[in-house]
């Protein structure tokens, strides 16, 4: 692993390393034409499953051809472990560190990608071994009373008479954006965020974004990656949007974030190595657990300590027409309510098991993320819709920042390398 980071740091840093004879396999079978093939792979599960493919930025040949004539899930399933034949076939021995690492996210994707097609054909996980078998991580499944202890901090902060859920609602309901200021709000945060980031990672020249409203949806921001350091960022303006998650959302899906992370995959990999692989992203893969996971670290990398806080006070709150008063108040709510969030697994692996009822279920996420009916609601729709994908925000984001602030002081340095490679999960708690 030390090897593997240090190739990684050099390869930030733009230094140079003489070229190596790429490994072989039977009949000269390369890591190149198995990446080709996987991209293959995964363009057609695309085709079975809408939604899969999170971004495609390859050749428009190959992504036609894969609409043209996809092979069936069966077929699917079988050219998945025909890719892992051929990898396993590959020797390595002898290679750079940046080599080996290719093999072995190669190997973790199309096991990924295997996973998720005996899913579409109707194979039953249980909540933490589908989360092994898709992100290459299985969760903690806490008792829900582990966590009262946070539910009864969070009472003495806001006393009163009610329902918890109700009164943390009444509470954030001071700190809503108003529409017509939503806009100018959001840009003042994105701004923000990517000044921040500038510092510390070099962005592609050409880097940019375009910003959007929506509704109907079961998340509450989305990046589109398009490609040539381009994004879609959606909005999901249905339901209140408070100061902090301009800040959140700015960063999470901009900067350090989402947009950043594929831009620099794009750069590193594509371009300026030719490894088609990194071309397109498969949503259910080890690739979302660093992608989300660093995507909400950079949000605490970003703003340290109090400075989120501050930013709002000085910056969000006039520009949303609000009262700063009670900022420091709204600060500590959060981080209260951020130790809940790992609730939210158990909750899904009682539902998604059949366990508990969708209404019981909804009761339960009103509890213990302190969300009104209408949002709790939704959040079980995302559960609906992504299962155990949801592991990859808190448990991500703990993983990643433990994994940063063990390479060293400089932790922008540690994300930039992350953001950068091809480091997967298992890498990551090493």
């Amino acid at each position: 692993m030390r090897a593997l980071i240090l190739a990684l740091l050099c390869l930030v840093g733009a230094c140079a390393t003489a070229p190596s004879a790429p490994p072989t396999g039977p009949g000269g079978d390369t890591l190149d034409a198995v990446a080709r093939d996987y991209v293959a792979l995964i363009l057609e599960i695309g085709e079975r499953e809408p939604g899969y493919v999170d971004a495609y930025y390859g050749p428009a040949e190959w992504q036609a051809a894969a609409h043209a004539n996809p092979r069936t899930v069966p077929q699917l399933i079988q050219g998945a472990a025909t890719l892992t034949g051929r990898l396993n076939a590959i020797s390595t021995t002898g290679a750079e560190a940046m080599t080996v690492q290719r093999k072995a996210y190669l190997l973790a994707h199309v096991s990924a990608a295997s996973a998720r097609l005996r899913m579409l054909s109707g194979e039953k996980m249980s909540f933490a071994d589908e989360a092994f078998a898709l992100f290459g991580v299985r969760p903690e499944l806490k008792p829900l009373s582990d966590y009262d202890t946070v539910l009864a901090e969070i009472d003495a902060l806001l006393p009163g008479p009610g329902a918890l859920s109700d009164r943390v609602t009444e509470f954030k309901s001071h700190y809503v954006i108003p529409k017509d200021r939503l806009q100018a709000v959001m840009d003042a945060a994105i701004a923000e965020c990517r000044a921040r980031t500038a510092r510390h990672i070099r962005l592609p020249a050409n880097e940019n974004f375009t910003l959007a409203f929506v509704g109907d949806k079961p998340w509450s921001g989305y990046n589109y990656y398009q490609g040539n350091s381009q994004s879609k960022i959606e909005i999901n303006a249905d339901f209140p949007i408070y100061t902090e998650r301009a800040i959140d959302l700015g960063c999470h899906e901009g900067y350090p974030g989402h947009h950043v992370y594929n831009a620099l995959l794009e750069q590193t990999f594509v371009r300026d190595r030719g490894w088609v692989e990194m071309s397109v992203y498969p949503l259910f893969s080890p690739m979302s657990f660093v992608a989300e996971g660093s995507a909400n670290y950079g949000i605490d990398l970003a703003f340290p300590g109090s400075e989120g806080t501050r930013f709002e006070r000085e910056v969000l709150f006039p520009l949303a027409g609000l009262d700063p008063a009670t900022a420091e108040k709204k600060a500590r709510l959060g981080a209260l309510t951020r130790r809940l969030a790992r609730a939210e697994y158990t909750i899904a692996d009682d539902y998604l098991a059949g366990r508990v009822s969708r209404d019981e279920s909804i009761e339960r996420l009103m509890k213990y993320s302190l969300a009104d009916r209408a949002k709790a609601t939704q959040r079980l729709r995302f559960i609906d819709t992504y299962r155990s994908y949801i592991i990859n925000y808190g448990l991500g984001r703990d993983v990643v920042q433990a994994w940063v602030e063990r390479q060293g002081p400089d932790h922008w340095r540690g994300m930039e390398t992350l953001l950068s490679s091809q480091i997967l999960p298992a890498d990551l708690t090493d």
